[in-house]
């Protein structure tokens, strides 16, 4: 895992446990049921960073007899687990609670313990959302984010981004909330609130559960990466065409490359053998995340 990663993991989880805590204080003093549900987000999201923490540290073991490849996808499945984590501990719960709050309502005790601590957890958040973005600029380049969100090999930061987002405007829905059931009277307004902010939550859970899966499925190398990788190998002394090329990501920071190759007629197979090696190190020096790579020599075929 990438400093970047683990700086905005690290920001993400310190900021979401004080959150949780100032929040679950607001709970016990003003039994909103917004409250509640936000001090349950705040709870799962801290769980959450802990889980890609412990993802990033599974997937630094050396390649094993069972995993040759190593263990670079346990980033992806913790990632997933995250989503699931984040639909039923945080949406799930605060669409329960909402709902009953709806249908026996009760009125809130010192709102302003509540509207003073969901200010507070705005200021808080915001903080760890701008130490995502910084840490996110780089890999996204000149991409939209939600082009980077929906593209990006790379899971702790796009996940981070949107649970991030996630809190801020859940905390604006529970600020919401609870001014409005303060100022009418109506304590309907703060279960309307938490309803807010469970379907918010399960419609991230699902975005972040259907992009981990096809990153758990197995994706090809970024366009760029597969063009690089080909020049590379039409550069090669002895390759004369390319004739298949398949990439496959083992992780974030680890690429699998397949190319069948013709090469120059008449070559030996020691020659041969030392342009595959030369045309490897190339690929690398192009790719450095192209670790496990396999050139097959072969003759073009039209119809292949």
């Amino acid at each position: 895992m990438q400093p970047g990663n683990r700086k905005a993991i690290v920001a993400a989880l310190f900021a979401n446990l004080g959150i949780a805590i100032a929040k679950g204080v607001g709970w016990l003093a003003t039994g909103a049921a917004s409250m509640l549900a936000e001090a349950v987000h705040s709870l799962a999201d801290t769980s959450n960073q802990a889980l890609l923490l412990w993802g990033g540290a599974a997937a630094r073991r050396a390649p094993s007899e069972q995993h040759p490849f190593g263990y670079g996808q346990e980033r992806y499945f913790w990632s997933f687990v995250v989503a699931l984590v984040l639909f039923s501990l945080g949406g799930v719960f605060a669409l329960y609670e909402g709902i009953e709050k709806l249908r026996h309502p009760h009125e809130l005790t010192s709102p302003q313990w509540a509207i003073g601590i969901l200010l507070l957890g705005i200021v808080l958040e915001s903080f760890s959302f701008r130490t995502a973005i910084v840490e996110s600029r780089p890999l996204k380049g000149k991409a939209s984010w939600l082009h980077f969100v929906r593209h990006s090999r790379n899971p702790e930061l796009p996940v981070v981004l949107l649970e991030d987002l996630g809190a801020l405007v859940g905390l604006v829905l529970a600020l919401l909330g609870v001014s409005l059931a303060a100022w009418t009277g109506d304590a309907r307004f703060d279960a309307v609130g938490s309803i807010a902010i469970g379907v918010l939550l399960v419609v991230i859970a699902v975005v972040l559960a259907v992009e981990m899966k096809s990153l758990l499925i197995g994706e090809s190398a970024s366009v760029e990466h597969r063009e690089a990788i080909e020049a590379a190998l039409r550069e090669s002394a002895g390759i004369e065409r390319v004739i298949h090329l398949r990439t496959l990501h083992l992780g974030p920071d680890q690429l699998l490359v397949a190319a069948k190759a013709e090469f120059r007629e008449g070559m030996t197979f020691a020659e041969v053998a030392g342009a595959i090696d030369a045309a490897e190190d190339r690929v690398r020096e192009r790719v450095p995340i192209a670790r496990t790579i396999f050139v097959e020599p072969d003759v073009f075929q039209q119809s292949r």
